[in-house]
């Protein structure tokens, strides 16, 4: 049965509420997620965005990715902290940071995107699929997330 979670900025002016779990979630290796969190890698937790309700105000900063898709990731005005992402290649989509959940259990990475541009002591979790770039199932496995099935 699903729990779903609920999450937020550093100070709490922005939160967000699911029932549902996030059936995609993952880390990213990317270079735009490594200097957007601060860090080597950002973990996804992918859902509809018809799933998750948010309050409070964000501001997006828009930036083509290698695919040549728009990444928007919102971000509170007040205390920076990253919230989620859209991708314009996967409309419906929301892809919370799950660095913002406030039950950081609930965030279970599942595959590992980007690999090759993790640096050499990136502790990858290689139980999970690793992948050097975005595989081309990614996108067939957000429209089954979307519609549920």
């Amino acid at each position: 049965m699903s729990e779903g979670f609920s999450g937020g900025c550093l100070c709490g002016a922005v939160r967000y509420q699911t029932a549902s779990d996030a059936p995609i979630q993952g880390d990213c290796y990317c270079e735009d997620c490594r200097r957007s969190s601060g860090t080597t890698h950002c973990t996804h937790m992918g859902l509809p965005e018809t799933a998750v309700t948010v309050t409070g105000d964000l501001t997006f900063f828009e930036k083509p990715a290698d695919s040549g898709s728009v990444v928007s990731r919102g971000f509170c005005p007040t205390c920076g902290s990253a919230v989620y992402s859209t991708n314009s290649a996967m409309p419906g989509m929301i892809f919370i940071r799950g660095s913002s959940c406030d039950d950081v259990e609930k965030t279970q990475p599942r595959m590992t995107v980007y690999a090759s541009r993790a640096p050499s002591w990136a502790p990858i979790n290689r139980d999970n699929p690793v992948f050097d770039h975005m595989p081309p199932q990614t996108g067939e496995m957000m429209e089954k997330a979307v519609s549920g099935g």
